[in-house]
């Protein structure tokens, strides 16, 4: 049989495809599946681009009520289904270490039901039936040869705005120029970003900081204007700026450190506590990005003093990494070698005795006071004038105690009081 010569050539990169996601591996057969039913969007993307995960997300599009087919193979193969989108027929079945979402086709065909995707890259399909060529109607496989990003139109990135912003962080991740007609239609609709959950927001956002150019696509989401709904910092432009790849591993930050310090510094480059709470963000991201937007204007910690040096590394301990994208070269390789070590007393701070030990051996009893000795010790340990091995010997021990009731003895110094508030001023902090 003859075949036009785009056909063959979607024919034998179909297969190719095929290959790559090693349908035998997966927790359902493609023939469990009904007929009709297509694979779409990343992991066809991804497929072609030479970039699948090991266990890529599953998107398919079956020509029947998706949701009643996910309810019945969580019945039949095990797994968990949830209903992600009642009115849209759009479910999702975890099974195995598997997601596999499962969306009803829209339009009438799948052509149609492509048509109303995104952008071009994510709206090509693999139908799973054996011989199937790839069904490509908006020139998606052209685009990824070109290293293109282009909308598919201008009202499907209307009719769900988050799309908006999930252009940019698919530019970011593919390493993919933004159609200039897609520019001009993201950046007049930019406003409507505000109308989607903070949750969905946030979502991307993360991703787009993870992404190798994130700082670019963060920069370009600024200059559109799509996060300024979200009291995205107006100031972050300069700051996103020093924190591309080139720049931490020019501080001595290795692939794991990078993976998650550089989106960490990223997104407390852009957002303060107000605007992660209108992004329904956890509370833990929210103290993180505060405590960096606070250290990060204070310089290397070892120009500061005693006192701020130790606080910045009992706020920063597990973060530091992050911080260290704003300091001078030189600083931040010596402050990671150190923080790379677990027992440095001062990068990672601890009392030489614990709380219960000081009550029984001075008869103590639980009080702020408790609490302003056991950081006095912290400090006298972090700088190296009381011992710092895990396990004191009982001469080392009598220096502890010796210096525990010279700090009682004395009176309330104005030392004392400058450290209590000073740590009432950073539990304060924005």
């Amino acid at each position: 049989m003859h075949m036009p010569p785009q056909l063959h050539q979607n024919f034998i990169l179909a297969g190719q495809v095929l290959e790559s996601l090693n349908p035998a591996g997966w927790p359902l057969r493609p023939e469990a599946f009904p007929e009709g039913t297509a694979l779409v969007g990343g992991a066809v993307r991804d497929a072609l681009l030479n970039r699948l995960r090991p266990r890529p997300d599953l998107d398919l599009v079956v020509n029947c009520d998706a949701i009643g087919f996910a309810k019945e193979a969580s019945r039949r193969w095990g797994g968990t289904c949830v209903v992600l989108d009642a009115d849209h027929g759009i479910a999702r079945l975890v099974i195995q270490g598997w997601t596999v979402d499962l969306a009803t086709q829209e339009g009438g065909s799948l052509e149609a039901d492509l048509g109303r995707r995104d952008f071009t890259v994510n709206a090509i399909a693999l139908p799973l039936e054996e011989g199937a060529s790839l069904v490509d109607p908006t020139g998606g496989l052209d685009h990824l040869q070109r290293g293109q990003l282009v909308a598919v139109q201008e009202a499907n990135l209307v009719a769900d705005p988050l799309r908006l912003l999930r252009g940019l962080r698919l530019a970011s991740e593919l390493g993919f120029e933004l159609e200039p007609q897609s520019q001009v239609w993201i950046e007049r609709h930019a406003e409507l970003l505000g109308n989607v959950a903070g949750e969905r927001v946030l979502a991307e956002l993360e991703k787009l900081a993870a992404a190798p150019g994130g700082h670019r696509g963060l920069q370009a989401c600024q200059a559109m204007g799509l996060l300024k709904p979200w009291g995205a910092d107006p100031l972050a432009q300069g700051r996103l700026q020093e924190l591309s790849e080139q720049n931490a591993r020019g501080r001595g930050l290795g692939t794991e450190e990078l993976s998650w310090a550089l989106p960490l510094a990223r997104l407390a480059a852009l957002f303060g506590r107000q605007a992660l709470d209108g992004l329904r963000s956890s509370r833990r991201l929210q103290q993180r990005c505060r405590a960096l937007r606070h250290w990060q204007t204070a310089g290397p910690s070892g120009q500061l003093s005693e006192t701020d040096q130790l606080r910045l590394h009992q706020e920063l301990e597990a973060d530091l990494p992050a911080l260290l994208l704003y300091w001078p070269e030189v600083w931040a390789k010596a402050a990671l070698d150190r923080w790379r070590d677990p027992a440095d007393p001062l990068f990672h701070p601890r009392p030489p005795v614990d709380g219960k030990a000081i009550q029984e051996h001075l008869a103590l009893k639980p009080s702020r006071q408790l609490g302003e000795l056991l950081h006095h010790l912290t400090l006298e340990r972090a700088f190296g004038r009381l011992p710092t091995a895990p396990d004191p010997s009982a001469e080392e021990m009598s220096d502890v105690w010796a210096c525990a009731k010279r700090w009682l003895e004395q009176p309330a110094t104005e030392e004392k009081a400058k450290t209590l508030g000073k740590r009432k001023e950073s539990e304060k902090a924005p």
